[in-house]
């Protein structure tokens, strides 16, 4: 009689390349916002979309992928901005010899401000209050912040939009201030800091 084999369950990897494991996100208010459920395809149909927080369920790429698709070229173009990521992922990992997962979380880590600025009105006069920023707002404001800097540095330059993303998460990560995420990052808490 012959030994029945018990086949082991194959790992999820992100574009059948990258894995998600031994990714951790270091910053304790971004854990629970900061989704990082394997998955082979980042696309989730929009299933988030009625319902208020559900963003956080949704996978970090995903959520880079569809802050891609800002009004424009790349208006509602899903796959376009998925092969972007794509491409993007590889260059980083022939440059940094890193999984693109990892630097992608720590350049929204390190991109996400802390402190913010708002108005309030007293006795007709408007004033700028510092206030802390909820962890959803910091993650979304990092991407989009992440994204705005690499279209920003594609257009009008024979430099592809993969090449720009890539620089852009890289400097990021290693919390260069040549990264568009972290001076913004940095002028939006100085300013937080000169209103307390």
């Amino acid at each position: 009689m012959a030994a029945v084999t018990v086949a082991q369950p194959q790992e999820i990897k992100l574009f059948q390349k990258w894995s998600f494991k031994d990714i951790a996100v270091v910053d304790i208010g971004l854990q629970r916002y900061l989704n990082l459920t394997p998955m082979v395809a980042p696309h989730s149909m929009g299933r988030h979309e009625h319902q208020r927080f559900r963003k956080s369920k949704v996978n970090i790429v995903e959520r880079l992928i569809n802050g891609l698709m800002r009004s424009g070229k790349n208006a509602g173009k899903k796959a376009k901005a998925t092969n972007i990521v794509k491409e993007t992922f590889e260059i980083i990992n022939l440059r940094t010899n890193k999984n693109p997962i990892e630097v992608l979380v720590k350049a929204v880590e390190n991109a996400s401000p802390c402190e913010d600025t708002t108005r309030v009105s007293y006795g007709g006069v408007v004033y700028h209050l510092s206030v802390d920023v909820a962890p959803q707002r910091r993650i979304d404001l990092a991407i989009r912040h992440i994204t705005e800097g690499a279209r920003a540095s594609s257009a009008n330059t024979p430099r592809s939009i993969q090449e720009t993303l890539a620089d852009e998460l890289m400097l990021a990560a290693n919390k260069d201030i040549k990264s568009v995420a972290i001076a913004k990052r940095n002028e939006i808490e100085r300013v937080a800091q000169s209103s307390r």
